[in-house]
């Protein structure tokens, strides 16, 4: 089995972040967000990975070659204009058909065991979803007994359940009949596609689950979750050698500061008398002296306060 992630992204809703980090490097504790799904693929025995790239492409390719590929056979669909979800997973027919692989996004955390999900496979496609407070605002998936019908109503189904999709499947490689080579959505073309000629099902995940597709998702998943994320330490570790942590290498922290609930990245320097609550503050980044900071995100050319810091994806 091989694992495809999504990768490509100029990652516009964690802007102006990703004007200086592409997505899937963005640290999250202090870890490329990209490490949360590659612990998974690995974890599940999975050898064979292909990754679509466009927007700052070197630099996700650098990444992998600075860590030995991570012991796996990685390939990469370099993306000239970006194709989407669905038009980069079409441009990968080649790499990824004969057999069912998984395909994840490079933007969630979850502590999922992947083998549990590949042995509950049975249709065209199995989505891994997640019970949510909030699937109205996330987007919900519509259920009939043991498939999904709809995502959103978008085939008129008047079907709607409390999950969300996750951003995790098994897919068959009977997908690439509907998906487009040109720019498209793959809940759009493809899953619709199964939908209508297959059938899609579902493995319920009871545990937690996060994307740090936004600004406040971001920040949540760094302070208000971090205890959840730190909980995948020693399985991240086992299958990547990196972990994720608070603090890591920072350049300087004057004695005199006062750091409470906060990330720290590698290269931060910290002033005299400088007070940093619940913020996360990233590689190269600087609080000067006697400032004080709270509930931000500060980066090496700003800082952004987050306005809507308690959202959460809440589980029932």
């Amino acid at each position: 089995m091989k694992a495809f992630i999504l990768c490509a992204g100029y990652g516009k809703r964690l802007q102006p972040l990703t004007k200086r980090w592409p997505k899937p490097l963005i640290p999250v504790l202090n870890l490329p967000s990209i490490c949360y799904s590659l612990f998974l693929i690995k974890e599940a025995g999975i050898e064979e990975v292909v990754c679509n790239l466009h927007y700052r492409a070197g630099e996700i390719i650098q990444f992998f070659k600075e860590n030995d590929f991570f012991g796996l056979n990685v390939s990469f669909s370099i993306e000239e204009e970006l194709l989407g979800t669905g038009g980069g997973l079409k441009r990968c027919e080649e790499l990824l058909s004969g057999e069912e692989f998984v395909l994840i996004n490079s933007d969630i955390i979850t502590n999922v065991n992947l083998t549990d999900l590949i042995e509950s496979h049975r249709s065209s496609a199995t989505l891994l979803v997640y019970r949510s407070k909030r699937a109205s605002e996330i987007g919900r998936v519509g259920i009939v007994g043991s498939r999904v019908v709809d995502f959103e109503n978008m085939l008129g189904s008047e079907r709607f359940s409390d999950f969300v999709y996750t951003g995790v499947a098994v897919v068959e490689p009977s997908i690439f009949r509907y998906l487009k080579s040109s720019y498209s959505s793959i809940v759009d073309t493809g899953f619709t596609g199964l939908i209508k000629n297959h059938s899609i099902g579902f493995f319920e995940h009871r545990g937690f689950w996060m994307d740090i597709g936004s600004i406040d998702r971001y920040w949540n998943a760094n302070i208000k979750r971090r205890d959840e994320i730190l909980g995948l330490k020693s399985r991240i570790e086992d299958m990547l050698g990196l972990t994720p942590s608070m603090i890591d290498r920072p350049e300087r922290i004057e004695k005199s500061s006062v750091i409470r609930d906060s990330v720290i990245g590698r290269d931060v320097e910290i002033g005299t008398g400088a007070v940093v609550e619940e913020c996360v503050i990233l590689p190269n980044s600087t609080v000067g002296s006697y400032e004080r900071v709270s509930g931000c995100i500060v980066y090496p050319d700003g800082m952004i306060e987050v306005r809507d810091s308690s959202f959460e994806v809440e589980a029932w």
